[in-house]
């Protein structure tokens, strides 16, 4: 990982859900919940390649994840970088991922669907600690 993410905040790479923000076709920010891992020292998500932020990512790969700390909402750690996105067409890193919430992202897909994996390569990471 390029840009490390400090101790203060490494426990929020195991929170439930971040927000992952892509840029559209007419320059404005999408964002998205997204499920996502820490993955051998990545963070990573999945997703089906028919959406609207998979397409956004393969024409812009520039993007931000926020993971707010949802015990205390004055926290949060927000991860600026660009995307690499790489098929997952037999679902390996999908299956891990849904491993983590104990649901199987194929219920999510339409017949048809693939996968992709997006690893986030740091190139910014901002902690931040509001509460005190």
């Amino acid at each position: 990982m390029a840009a490390a993410i400090p101790d203060s905040h490494r426990d929020l790479l195991d929170a439930q859900v971040a927000t992952l923000a892509t840029i559209d076709r007419d320059g404005f920010p999408q964002l998205t919940e997204v499920w996502f891992l820490f993955d051998e020292g990545e963070l990573k998500t999945s997703l089906n390649s028919s959406r609207a932020k998979t397409k956004n990512l393969a024409a812009r790969p520039e993007c931000s994840m926020l993971i707010l700390d949802l015990a205390n909402p004055y926290r949060y750690l927000e991860i600026r970088g660009r995307a690499r996105l790489e098929p997952d067409a037999e679902y390996t890193f999908a299956q891990r991922l849904g491993a983590k919430y104990g649901a199987d992202v194929r219920d999510h897909d339409a017949p048809g669907d693939s996968r992709v994996v997006v690893t986030i390569d740091p190139t910014k990471v901002f902690p931040v600690d509001m509460s005190g």
